[in-house]
């Protein structure tokens, strides 16, 4: 198959989220089961720093209102994939992706509205006739309207899929502030009052819709779990699947991990014990093996389970456990958790920063990593931990319920700890379980972190699944 994959960031290029992780690894994992994968992406102003791309096609141009958008198609390379780029200065010379700094760019609806768009002309320009288009998340959710209105006949046998990565995030913009799809009337009579809804778009004129793991995709169908959107998805149910994300595992696994004081795996274990004294010392917490040692790298937002981590943190404080959390975010969450490591700083250390030393150092250097989100379409954090004996401890929502084992329902399978509901008392009565487990059961404690370890996510198994999507939307 052909297939056009457009998406408005890439890990090796630029990123800003796992949405870059997706964009190469999936392409990547689609071309060696034979498929020819293009990527289209904006030609953001990093990209014109670091590789200053030739043109491969004549400029193109699209209008609307009386005003013509000229661009030209920039080529680079990503491993075996073609990357082409929409360059389009206006829009995409900035010194961000989606904003400066903590500001969003006032007119993001404009500019990824026209590169929905300018995807499509840029597959026409250098003749890349598609069998599939693949769009991901809001910043390309018209495209399959563009697709469907489109009346030139190249793409008269494509059909296209959908994935959300993130349901929270749905491009929702005051269609006056939209000049580029204002000749649309179709979009003008979808409005909520006076906005767009771009991910709404994206669920009703896709063929097939995904989510990027099983169980967020059933979420998608509740009321509680649809961000809003509960009577689209409910409309297009027999088009929603989901599909698990993978991972990445030759940048995340202990035994080649270029990050850490001492490389270890399953045959070699003492390695990390010996990552854990190195964290300790990083994070300038005492130098006790025998007590647990909980991770947490993340954004500081309510997403990641903050509401409920902040309440409880006193009476944990109050166990033989350490804590470290490194993140950036929120300044009350900061503020809080820095008060909180004044008061305890044999038990909690708080960086606000990250760094991806950091993040190695946490998840070969901890027992247990702390995951307690309100919601979570896949995660990756709880497979890298899997990936490195450290036991995730986290709520039964998204991809984390896909992707880790409960101790109490399956002991003989159990890689980690969950728990349901999203309140304090619930996270602490589950970080009390693992503690107790900890002390209690060493024997038992390591050959969960083995088995955790055997345990693999992998990029192969998706694209295997993401074939068969691409098949159910052709026929």
């Amino acid at each position: 198959m052909k297939i056009l994959f457009v998406v408005s960031e890439v890990e090796d290029l630029v990123k800003t989220g796992g949405l870059a992780d997706v964009a190469k690894s999936l392409p990547l994992a689609l071309n060696q089961l034979g498929h020819e994968v293009t990527i289209v992406m904006p030609y953001y102003q990093t990209l014109a720093d670091r590789f200053n791309a030739s043109e491969c096609a004549a400029k193109q141009t699209l209008f609307a209102e009386q005003r013509a958008y000229e661009f030209a198609i920039r080529e680079l390379h990503l491993a075996h994939l073609r990357v082409l780029c929409v360059d389009y200065p206006p829009f995409f010379a900035r010194k961000g992706l989606y904003s400066d700094d903590y500001h969003a760019y006032a007119d993001n609806a404009e500019r990824f509205a026209f590169f929905a768009h300018a995807a499509l002309k840029t597959a026409q320009a250098i003749n890349f006739q598609p069998d599939i288009v693949h769009c991901n998340d809001w910043h390309t959710a018209l495209t399959p309207y563009f697709l469907s209105i489109d009346d030139s006949g190249f793409f008269k046998q494509s059909r296209s899929v959908f994935t959300i990565h993130n349901g929270a995030y749905q491009g929702t913009h005051r269609f006056d502030d939209i000049p580029y799809l204002r000749p649309h009337y179709q979009l003008q009579h979808q409005l909520d009052g006076d906005a767009l809804n771009f991910v709404r778009m994206g669920i009703r004129y896709a063929n097939k819709i995904n989510a990027v793991s099983p169980n967020y995709a059933q979420e998608l169908l509740t009321p509680l779990g649809s961000h809003h959107l509960f009577n689209e998805f409910t409309q297009r149910r027999q088009d929603v699947s989901g599909i698990l994300n993978g991972c990445d595992y030759s940048q995340w696994d202990p035994i080649n991990d270029p990050h850490i004081v001492e490389r270890y795996d399953v045959d070699s274990f003492h390695g990390k014990a010996i990552c854990k004294a190195d964290l300790q010392r990083e994070m300038q917490l005492p130098n006790e093996k025998n007590i647990p040692l909980i991770g947490m790298v993340c954004r500081l937002t309510e997403q990641k389970g903050f509401s409920f981590i902040l309440p409880m943190l006193e009476k944990l404080m109050q166990h033989e456990v350490q804590l470290v959390i490194v993140g950036t975010g929120d300044p009350d969450i900061c503020r809080f958790l820095t008060e909180v490591a004044q008061r305890h700083p044999a038990k909690l250390a708080f960086h606000e920063d990250f760094s991806v030393r950091k993040a190695h150092m946490i998840e070969a250097g901890s027992d247990f990593f702390l995951m307690p989100s309100l919601f979570e379409p896949c995660g990756l954090n709880q497979m890298y931990s899997l990936a490195f004996g450290t036991l995730p401890i986290v709520r039964a929502v998204g991809g984390l319920k896909d992707t880790v084992v409960d101790l109490a329902e399956h002991p003989t399978a159990a890689t980690g700890f969950i728990f349901e509901q999203p309140d304090s008392a619930s996270l602490l009565a589950c970080v009390q379980r693992a503690l107790l487990f900890y002390h209690e059961y060493p024997e038992n404690f390591v050959a969960t972190q083995k088995r955790a370890m055997h345990t693999r996510f992998t990029w192969q198994t998706a694209a295997q699944e993401y074939e068969k999507l691409y098949l159910e939307a052709l026929y």
